[in-house]
């Protein structure tokens, strides 16, 4: 079983930084996928839509909504990764999940933050 806690998540205003830090901690890989998903208000759990990931090897994805302000990265020896979001937006305003992905016996198994909170509003 693997565990991840979040923090950092914030009330900014528009054009304001904020940085998100997720440890895991458990039974983890070698390798593995660390990454941020969000969820609008609004929107059901399968809308989760993902911000970033980043590989073990440090391969790095990114919604194109947040191309250019937003920075994944990660400490492997922390087991931890983070989430370097600046210029926010309004719609950036969501509940911000940490992933982690590891194959275990052959199947991709995903595990779930409880979720960190940003609101971006003036």
């Amino acid at each position: 079983q693997v565990q991840l806690v979040e923090s950092g998540g914030d009330l900014v205003q528009p054009g304001g930084s904020l940085r998100l830090s997720c440890a895991a901690s458990g039974s983890i890989w070698s390798i593995n996928t660390m990454g941020w998903y969000r969820q609008a208000p609004g929107k059901e759990r399968e809308e989760r839509e993902l911000v970033a990931k980043i590989t073990n090897t440090g391969s790095r994805n990114y919604a194109n909504a947040v191309k250019g302000r937003f920075t994944i990265s990660r400490d492997n020896d922390k087991n931890t990764v983070y989430l370097q979001m600046n210029s926010l937006k309004p719609e950036d305003t969501a509940v911000y999940y940490c992933n982690l992905a590891q194959k275990i016996m052959n199947e991709m198994v995903d595990f779930w933050g409880q979720g960190t909170q940003v609101t971006v509003s003036s």
